[in-house]
């Protein structure tokens, strides 16, 4: 047999490499700040809707526009970002996303109506949408195969940081300064920041290879090994494949090959993403306001949200303690119905406070458990050339949900058919979603990376 046949590729060297924090971990680190902006502008939305309902004297129809705006920017962003990571890079992407953000954030904080405001507010959420895809696709693809699943899980740890601080943040400043306007403009310096740290980040070796640029793929692996201090033998490119040109057609194209891949696992990560975030999302986008209405101040109820969210970090921490020991799909199947019922027990409680923060909690756990793993899991039923544009569409199928919510919630199910029912059936949509998980997709536990 000859040399070459034996001979690793170098995409098999990166997901080889040992864990080193100076180098994979400072990449985490990046990505997850970038993260944590993201949570906290979706767990805004919830607290600017009470604010702007009183200043602007909205009706909950017309206050419902202030989450979907934002969430319908998020999933057309999630959508076009992760298409396009795969075609210019997952880097140059995020640079990108960042920037995109910051601008139209300082707008919507100028704004003196509902209409202006909803347009920046889109244009903001187009924005960030594409940190989640991207940030999943950077990291996983830098992160060492035996410690990938951990590593992606713990991204996740970045979303309850990022909510928490908005909570308490936002009640410290309604609190003193008395202004939403001020809610908005903290995140600008951080997500410039974020921006600038942003530039050091070497893109994705095994993008580069795929987009065939073989020198500057090798530099980056061979920079790679030096810097973790490996031992690795001769190793060679795959042959150089024609760089993909972003248009229309390709985009369509990507669309097309994620159902050609797979259409049972494209449908299944499509339901997971949707029905587990729609639980999450309208819980998050209509927890201050149910709140509110139950009788609670508004830094209270802020505070109590933020205690929803930051519990969440300990069932990040659960997730990725188990995500190698049980995978992902026994965690995914108790998980995403437990948290629905934990709405629902908490929506029958509501008269009794304590009971209710007590259930509350439940489920900032429990949601935050189901979450990473869901993050994971998806990431890695994909091939390279599939993985952003994979996470991003199914993405994109959950910002559209959730997108919904703020109208369909505050307008029909909430009035209608009550908190308890309204939360059964989303529960509901969770269970037929891990049902079929359950008999038609693979566990990706240890998996190499395609």
């Amino acid at each position: 047999m000859s040399t070459n046949a034996t001979m690793l590729t170098g995409d098999v060297v990166v997901q080889e490499l040992p864990w080193r924090w100076r180098v994979q971990g400072s990449i985490f680190l990046i990505g997850g700040l970038g993260f944590m902006f993201d949570a906290w502008d979706v767990t805004l939305n919830g607290f600017l809707i009470p604010l702007l309902s009183k200043e602007w004297g909205l009706e909950p129809g017309q206050a419902a526009w202030i989450g979907t705006a934002n969430l319908i920017g998020m999933a057309v962003g999630a959508f076009a970002w992760g298409s396009i990571a795969d075609v210019i890079g997952r880097k140059k992407a995020f640079t990108l996303t960042l920037l995109i953000f910051s601008l139209f954030t300082v707008l919507g904080a100028t704004s003196n109506d509902l209409s202006m405001f909803c347009i920046f507010r889109f244009l903001a959420g187009f924005g960030l949408g594409g940190c989640i895809p991207v940030d999943y696709a950077l990291v996983g693809e830098f992160t060492p195969r035996k410690h990938r699943g951990r590593v992606l899980t713990a991204m996740d740890a970045w979303w309850p940081i990022g909510a928490t601080l908005c909570g308490v943040v936002s009640a410290v400043l309604m609190a003193t300064l008395n202004d939403w306007r001020y809610l908005m403009l903290v995140m600008v310096l951080p997500a410039l920041l974020v921006f600038w740290v942003r530039v050091g980040v070497p893109e994705s070796p095994l993008y580069l290879v795929r987009a065939g640029r073989p020198m500057e793929a090798k530099k980056v692996i061979d920079e790679l090994i030096r810097r973790t201090g490996a031992e690795v033998g001769p190793w060679k490119l795959p042959e150089p494949a024609d760089a993909p040109k972003l248009s229309l057609g390709k985009v369509t194209d990507q669309l097309a090959g994620l159902w050609r891949f797979n259409w049972r696992i494209t449908g299944i990560a499509w339901s997971l993403f949707l029905t587990i975030l729609l639980v999450y999302y309208g819980a998050l986008t209509w927890m201050p306001s149910i709140l509110v209405a139950t009788g609670y101040a508004e830094n209270k109820a802020f505070m109590a949200t933020a205690a929803m969210t930051g519990i969440g970090l300990l069932g990040v921490v659960a997730a990725a303690l188990l995500v190698e020991r049980v995978g992902r799909k026994w965690i995914l199947a108790i998980t995403g119905p437990l948290a629905a019922l934990s709405l629902v027990i908490f929506a029958l409680v509501l008269d009794a406070p304590l009971t209710a923060q007590i259930w509350l909690l439940v489920f900032g756990f429990v949601i935050q458990v189901a979450i990473p793993v869901l993050y994971t899991y998806v990431s890695e039923l994909y091939p390279t050339h599939l993985r952003a544009t994979g996470f991003g569409w199914a993405s994109t199928v959950s910002r559209v949900g959730a997108g919904l919510v703020p109208l369909i919630f505050g307008s029909l199910l909430w009035p209608v058919l009550g908190l308890p029912l309204t939360f059964a059936l989303t529960g509901a949509l969770v269970l037929l979603a891990v049902l079929w998980m359950a008999v038609a997709a693979p566990e990706t536990k240890g998996a190499t990376l395609q």
